[in-house]
């Protein structure tokens, strides 16, 4: 394994993940809610619930979050070694997981560590875990 050296950026990858941790606290500190972004959008969807504003600004935050760094910055380029099936897949696969783990990636990995809950550990092992293997199964026993 190598590290690409001109594209480590350790201190905006810091700031990132500082801006999440607060985004998320202060989430759960102002509604009482976890920020999981599955259950979110999945409240959004339903007819009825209770705050659907905030819920509803928190996701509009994410999106317009990628517009405002292009009004400074150039977006980092996106590459994807799969085509369009490969990407639709993997999306169906995440959702399907969502389901069955009760939460995504950032409830369980960003909020429920963070809360010690013994059940978001074991599922963001799972997570890991899961993704380890993929990588490996793609790259190294099928050659993709």
């Amino acid at each position: 394994m190598s590290i690409d050296w001109a594209s480590f950026t350790p201190w905006s990858a810091l700031a990132g993940g500082a801006l999440i941790g607060l985004a998320a606290a202060l989430f759960a500190l102002l509604n009482g809610r976890v920020a999981g972004i599955s259950g979110l959008l999945g409240s959004l969807l339903q007819r009825e619930g209770e705050g659907r504003g905030e819920k509803a600004a928190f996701l509009f935050g994410l999106l317009l979050a990628p517009v405002l760094w292009a009004m400074f910055a150039a977006l980092p380029p996106v590459h994807f070694d799969v085509g369009s099936f490969g990407l639709i897949l993997a999306g169906l696969l995440v959702g399907i997981g969502t389901r069955y783990g009760s939460g995504c990636t950032s409830g369980h990995g960003v909020c429920g560590i963070s809360r010690l809950s013994p059940r978001s550990l074991v599922a963001t092992l799972c997570f890991m875990a899961t993704g380890i293997a993929t990588v490996f199964v793609l790259r190294h026993l099928l050659g993709g």
